[in-house]
């Protein structure tokens, strides 16, 4: 059994990790709050959108501006992989890892994929196994419409240019502080949905359709990663916050534990003390 002196020292220890990661956890959770309003509001404005777009691409050939709705062969993919910058956050970022391996694994076990990262996380990691184009770690310092927009932008070039045929991205979805559900979402080219343009609804096109998809396809794609970026971010709090508690309720269960240890060791030492007391006090009497 460990002397009293050490028993002290690892509760003095655990102590002082428990206010770590109760602070932690405190700050995710401020953090959480900003970041799951700012999803939940934005969320129905760019799944409408996306319908709308969905909707009219179906009905616009790539001549008449829908390129970016263009299908090709699959020969080079790009993975988008949306990470976070630091750690302490339970499995958040190995179930990106995970789910980007193993659908790479099973779609594209024949193709040329590279990543670009957003998230040091990502970088690393992914960037043992993948080509990393690109490492987005400072978006997080300042996430904004505009800062993704650059990479959205950047993203969508790669597409129209040739160099990829096929782009998607990989993210945590956020559903709340417990839970997060990896998503694989096609970005290019645009999905089209099979009867979207026969609805019932007697649209009136002005100045055209044509051209009313050259300007609300780019503005959707860069709304749709602006979301995944968000969607992440929340979800990247949310798991922090899950895991330090976790961690601080661990640290209590074992530092309680360590005090009843200590008390046990404390309570033998003045036991076998007081023994050798009374039988010193026995033998000078004798």
């Amino acid at each position: 059994m460990a002397n009293l002196k050490e028993i002290r020292n690892r509760i003095t220890s655990i102590g002082s990790t428990m206010q770590i990661t109760s602070a932690m956890k405190m700050v995710s959770a401020a953090k959480l709050k900003k970041a799951q309003d700012a999803i939940t509001q934005m969320r129905p404005y760019a799944e409408k959108l996306t319908e709308l777009l969905q909707s009219l691409s179906a009905s616009v050939d790539a001549n008449a501006g829908g390129a970016y709705a263009e299908q090709r062969e699959v020969s080079k993919v790009l993975i988008v992989a949306i990470t976070s910058n630091r750690g302490l956050c339970g499995g958040f970022n190995s179930s990106i890892f995970k789910g980007a391996a193993s659908h790479i694994a099973a779609n594209y076990a024949d193709k040329e994929v590279e990543i670009l990262a957003i998230g040091k996380k990502g970088a690393d990691v992914l960037g043992k196994s993948f080509n990393v184009i690109e490492r987005n770690t400072e978006i997080f310092d300042d996430l904004t419409f505009d800062n993704v927009a650059e990479i959205a932008q950047r993203v969508m070039d790669l597409f129209l240019d040739g160099t990829y045929d096929k782009i998607e991205v990989v993210y945590n979805q956020f559903k709340n502080a417990a839970t997060q559900i990896v998503q694989i979402e096609q970005f290019l080219p645009v999905e089209k949905v099979e009867g979207a343009s026969n609805n019932n609804v007697d649209y009136v096109y002005e100045p055209s359709k044509a051209e009313i998809v050259l300007q609300l396809i780019p503005k959707s794609l860069k709304t749709q990663l602006y979301k995944a970026v968000r969607d992440s971010y929340a979800s990247e709090h949310g798991a922090r916050m899950t895991a330090m508690h976790k961690a601080t309720d661990n640290a209590n269960d074992l530092r309680e534990d360590l005090l009843l240890t200590y008390n046990k060791a404390r309570q033998a030492a003045i036991t076998s003390e007081i023994l050798e007391i009374v039988g010193g006090a026995e033998a000078l009497n004798n």
